[in-house]
């Protein structure tokens, strides 16, 4: 049980949620994702895109919930399948409506910073042969180019590309996303190829809005890694191959330019040559759980406390990886996400006081954690999961599109208003939840 403390504080820092378009906006949309779906057997309750939480249409009423709980900031993405329907041929009513959606958070006093890649592309670019094309990287930036050209007057704050990582061995490892390959040579190959898109990004984005308020990141998913038996050499020896193939070479690369194996600089990186650098304003960091390393593969051990989907609860992780990118890189700390799955709200309340607690003793040690967006605002579609999993602070009912808000929220609105959180709080809504905890299923030592 969360033991009650006397609160922590949390001036100066900006608290919001996020979401991507793909998983909110529904619509008929020819992306890779919808035609991934729509193929039997790849989502696990064969749920598809086309409603999710109708955010498309839904807009203002999304927008004006998020202000009725005061959020400061909004992380939120651009469906490049919408922007772009054939190559080089951009929807006027597309950019128009998105126009209209920045302006509002605007007058709600709402911040957006803009993710240009969440997982999804167009479907013509993935049958070009997605980022392994030959000219992937030059309509990579002919697209960058029109949407910070057009949204720039609106839009100060860019995530280029989300979880490079989580993207990769989803989609070219283990299978999971589309296009559904399983390779890690060619998973290292689209890594190189990422790092490369972003490095070109940043410097076009700069060069299109230099104004000194024009910030550009990426929203990197870090986990710990720890190998399930210290004293095992094959789990420490796999605990480091696996964190650096995971995160450390595509980290490194985004960030300063250096590709170091396995990892492979593409010709003509970036518009200074190529040489290393600074190539982010701030560090985006993704937080969910940490990894105990005894396979090639994400392992969770028993009696620890988990999630919804058996994702391990670990709050003291999201200060270690934040610790560990201010004193690695430098950056200002944003993190870009972090969350939990919990369909009855039965602790995600305190879910968000551990995290939050954690960034608050981070933050007083030196670390410049400046942003925290929650994931996610309303439930939403979960890529290969479906509906299933239930990560809003907004519940969802897909039949009725009906939101409503959930005891976690009122908690993070109360957050929000105090910037920060009493022992009142805690005993409100905090006291009293527990996590469900893991088994020993499926676990090797």
């Amino acid at each position: 049980m969360a033991q009650a403390t006397d609160g922590f504080r949390l001036e100066g820092m900006l608290l919001g949620v996020a979401t991507a378009a793909t998983q909110v906006e529904g619509g008929d949309v020819a992306s890779n994702w919808s035609d991934w779906a729509a193929r039997p057997g790849r989502i696990s309750d064969g749920s598809t895109p086309a409603r999710a939480t109708d955010h498309w249409r839904r807009w203002r009423e999304d927008t004006e919930l998020m202000a009725s709980l005061g959020v400061q900031v909004h992380r939120m993405s651009v469906e490049w399948a919408r922007l772009e329907p054939r190559p080089g041929s951009w929807d006027e009513a597309v950019f128009a409506r998105y126009r209209q959606e920045l302006e509002l958070l605007r007058d709600k006093g709402i911040r957006p910073l803009v993710t240009l890649h969440h997982f999804s592309h167009p479907l013509w670019f993935e049958r070009d042969g997605g980022w392994l094309a030959p000219g992937a990287l030059w309509v990579w930036e002919r697209f960058v180019s029109e949407v910070v050209t057009r949204l720039g007057d609106l839009v100060a704050e860019w995530v280029t590309i989300n979880e490079p990582n989580v993207y990769v061995t989803g989609a070219h490892v283990f299978g999971d996303f589309p296009p559904g390959h399983r390779s890690l040579r060619e998973g290292m190959r689209v890594y190189s190829v990422l790092a490369a898109a972003h490095l070109r990004a940043y410097a076009l984005i700069h060069a299109l809005r230099p104004a000194p308020d024009t910030l550009v990141g990426v929203a990197h998913h870090l986990r710990p890694f720890r190998p399930g038996n210290p004293r095992n050499p094959w789990h420490r020896t796999l605990t480091r191959v696996m964190r650096h193939l995971f995160q450390d070479a595509i980290v490194r690369a985004m960030t300063t330019g250096e590709f170091t194996p396995p990892l492979r600089r593409p010709p003509g990186l970036p518009a200074q040559d190529g040489g290393p650098g600074r190539y982010a304003d701030f560090f985006g960091l993704n937080y969910y759980s940490r990894t105990t390393v005894t396979r090639f593969d994400d392992g969770t051990p028993p009696g620890v406390p988990v999630n919804d989907l058996g994702w391990e609860v670990y709050a003291a992780g999201l200060g270690e990886t934040a610790r560990w990118a201010w004193e690695t890189y430098g950056l200002p700390v944003w993190v870009t996400e972090n969350g939990t799955c919990d369909a009855a709200d039965a602790f995600r309340s305190r879910y968000l006081w551990e995290h939050l607690e954690v960034l608050a003793a981070v933050r007083s040690q030196g670390v410049p954690v400046d942003r925290y967006y929650h994931w996610c605002f309303v439930d939403n579609w979960e890529w290969n999961e479906g509906e299933g999993p239930r990560f809003g602070l907004v519940a969802l009912d897909y039949d009725t599109q009906e939101r409503t808000v959930r005891d976690s929220a009122r908690f993070f609105a109360e957050v929000i208003r105090e910037n920060g959180a009493t022992a009142a709080m805690h005993a409100r809504f905090v006291a009293g939840q527990q996590y469900p905890v893991s088994t020993a299923e499926g676990y090797r030592r």
